[in-house]
């Protein structure tokens, strides 16, 4: 479960940083302090299913893709 948490945060990240937004950005947009997301992007908290719908809307991705289940 652990490998799953970091494959999302990196693509999380990944996503994030190709936008050009700042983790500050996005924790303000889903509702969470930056120190919050950060620990996402670590793969150290998971996101409840409001938050991965946000970051989903946010950054333009699939919940499919974050999981891993399809390539972007």
């Amino acid at each position: 479960m652990n490998e799953l948490k970091e494959r999302v945060g990196e693509k999380l990240k990944d996503r994030r940083e190709q936008l050009r937004l700042t983790q500050r950005e996005v924790a303000a947009s889903i509702g969470v302090a930056q120190p919050v997301y950060q620990r996402f992007e670590k793969g150290i908290y998971e996101c409840s299913y409001a938050q991965l719908y946000a970051l989903c809307k946010l950054l333009d991705i699939s919940a499919d893709y974050l999981l891993g289940l399809i390539e972007y």
